[in-house]
C-alpha cells in the first residue's frame, strides 16, 4: 500500500511499525450539531484505508475520537461562548445529553453511508486526566509554560520542526491568525493552548493543577491517540483543513512529549463542495445522509459518487451527479443478481481484473481507477458471469456498496425481525436514537447485517 504523506509531500510505501499490523487514528466529529456529507467523505477515507488493508490481509486497528468537550465560538475573544452551551439553549438538553444525541446520530449516519465502526470511539470528556498528564509532561520537558491566569501554552520555539506539515513558518504567524488566540501573556504569537482557564462563557470545565479550565482543542487527539495506539501510530487521517493548526500542533505535542516521531504517515482528504462552496456547519449548507434518503436515493450510492474523485482532491457535489451514482449502483446490483455465483478458481481474464483492482487500491487508494476496473468488468465479454459475481462480491468488502442486495433478496426476515425493523424505523423518524441503536443491536445479535435504505431498515444474514 502506497499513500500520499502530507508531511513529506510524496507517495510512500506504507511501512507499519509492526509487520502485518497497521494502526490508524482518525480525527472524529465534534458532537454539538449534526455532521454533514463533507464530514462523512473525510470519515470514509479512514474506512477505505482500513478496508483496503484488510482486503490485502493486514490486521488493522482504527481509533476515532469523539470531541464532546465543546468548543468556543471564537477562541481569540474574551466574549467567546461555548458552542455546547448554544446547543443546550437551542434544545433544552444538558451538555452530555447534547453530546450523546449527536454521537448517536453520527454513528448512525456513518453506517448509512457504509462506514464500518471503528475499533474504539474514546470520548474527550472521559480522558481529561490523560490530557492533564500530557500537559504536565510537556511542562516538565520544557515545551510548555503556565501563565498567571491558569492557562498553559505550548512554546512553539522549543520544537524545531514546527510548521513542516502545513508549510507555515513562525515568522509568518501573527496574533489572531485562524485559531491563534490573542493573549498578552504568551511568549510567541503562535504559542497554542494546552489548557485554558475557564472564563465566564465556558460551560464545561474541569479541575487541574493550574486551576479550573478545559483542554485545548489539539491536546485531546495527542492524548487519546497515544493512549490507545501507543507511541508509534502508522496512519493518521483527517480533513485537509486540519493540517493547521490542529495536526501541526498535534505533532509538536506528541513528539515533544515522547522525543521521537509518532505518526508514520499523515493522510488528508479534500473538501466536499456544493455549488462551489465548501460544505460545512459554518456556511449552513449542511447535507446529511437522511437528505439522500428523503430524495429516494440510497446513501451507499454516496460512496460511489465519492469514488469518482481522488480522496485528496476537492470534490463537487450536485444532485444530478448523486442521482447518476444512485442509478449506477442500482444497475450494478441488478447485474449481480442476474449472474449465478461461480465456485472454484478464477480464470486468467478474471484474475487480471483482480490484479488491476488491487493495484489501483495500492496506488494511493486510487478509487477512480477502481471505478474504471469495476465498469470494465461489468461489460467484459471474456469473463464468465459467475466469475464477475465472485469478483464483485469480494471487491465489495472494500467498495461497501451492498452489491449482493438483490441477489440475496429471496431470503425473508421472520416476523420478530420485521417487528424490530419497524420499531427501528419509527424510532429513527422520531429521532429517538437510543431506541434506534437498541433495535440495530438486537437485529445484529440475530446474525443480521442492518442497512439503511430509502425504504427504511433492511436486513440480511451476515455472510
Amino acid at each position: 500500500m502506497r499513500l500520499y504523506d502530507s508531511l513529506t509531500r510524496e507517495v510512500r510505501e506504507l511501512a507499519p511499525n509492526e509487520p502485518g499490523r497497521v494502526t490508524i487514528y482518525s480525527c472524529g466529529p465534534t458532537v454539538y450539531r449534526y455532521a454533514h456529507l463533507g464530514n462523512y467523505r473525510t470519515f470514509m477515507l479512514g474506512d477505505l484505508i482500513r478496508r483496503a488493508l484488510r482486503y490485502e490481509g493486514f490486521e488493522v486497528t482504527q481509533i476515532m475520537n469523539i470531541t464532546d468537550v465543546g468548543h468556543m465560538t471564537d477562541e481569540s475573544s474574551a466574549e467567546a461562548v461555548d458552542k455546547m452551551q448554544l446547543a443546550m439553549e437551542d434544545e433544552g438538553l444538558a451538555p452530555l445529553e447534547i453530546a450523546e444525541k449527536y454521537t448517536r446520530a453520527v454513528l448512525e449516519d456513518a453506517a448509512a453511508v457504509g462506514i464500518r465502526p471503528a475499533d474504539g470511539y474514546p470520548k474527550a470528556t472521559e480522558h481529561i486526566e490523560d490530557m492533564v498528564a500530557l500537559t504536565e509532561r510537556l511542562i516538565d520537558r520544557g515545551h510548555a509554560y503556565v501563565v498567571d491566569s491558569g492557562s498553559v501554552y505550548y512554546d512553539v520555539t522549543t520544537f524545531p520542526g514546527y510548521g513542516r506539515l502545513s508549510g507555515n513558518t513562525l515568522d509568518k504567524l501573527r496574533e489572531g491568525h485562524r485559531d491563534l488566540e490573542t493573549d498578552p501573556r504568551k511568549r510567541h504569537a503562535a504559542d497554542f493552548a494546552l489548557w485554558k482557564a475557564a472564563g465566564p462563557g465556558r460551560l464545561m470545565k474541569w479541575p487541574a493543577p493550574w486551576g479550573e479550565g478545559f483542554p485545548g482543542w489539539h491536546v485531546e487527539c495527542s492524548a487519546m491517540s497515544m493512549r490507545y495506539l501507543g507511541e508509534h501510530i502508522d496512519i493518521h487521517t483527517g480533513g485537509t483543513d486540519l493540517r493547521f493548526p490542529h495536526h501541526e500542533d498535534e505533532i509538536a505535542q506528541s513528539e515533544g512529549a515522547v522525543g521521537h516521531t509518532v505518526v508514520g504517515t499523515w493522510v488528508h482528504g479534500g473538501h466536499l463542495r456544493l455549488t462551489g462552496q465548501k460544505i460545512s456547519k459554518s456556511t449552513g449548507n449542511v447535507l446529511r445522509p437522511l437528505d439522500l434518503v428523503e430524495r429516494g436515493m440510497d446513501p451507499l450510492a454516496f460512496r460511489w459518487l465519492c469514488f469518482q474523485t481522488q480522496y485528496r482532491s476537492e470534490m463537487d457535489f450536485s444532485w444530478e451527479a448523486m442521482a447518476t451514482a444512485d442509478a449506477r449502483v442500482t444497475q450494478l446490483r441488478r447485474h449481480v443478481a442476474g449472474w449465478a455465483p461461480a465456485a472454484g478458481t478464477l480464470g486468467a481474464a478474471a484474475t487480471a481484473y483482480d490484479v488491476r483492482f488491487r493495484e489501483a487500491l495500492a496506488n494511493d487508494l486510487h478509487m477512480p481507477g477502481v471505478v474504471a476496473v469495476v465498469n470494465e468488468l461489468d461489460h467484459a465479454a471474456d469473463v464468465p458471469a459467475g466469475e464477475k459475481y465472485a469478483l464483485l462480491a469480494a471487491w465489495d468488502d472494500v467498495l461497501g456498496l451492498d452489491l449482493e442486495r438483490e441477489a440475496t433478496a429471496g431470503w425473508e426476515p421472520t416476523e420478530e425481525m420485521r417487528a424490530l425493523m419497524a420499531e427501528r424505523d419509527a424510532a429513527r423518524a422520531a429521532r429517538d436514537y437510543a431506541t434506534s441503536d437498541e433495535m440495530r443491536d438486537r437485529l445484529a445479535g440475530m446474525g443480521l447485517e442492518v442497512m439503511d435504505t430509502p425504504e427504511g431498515t433492511t436486513v440480511r444474514p451476515v455472510g
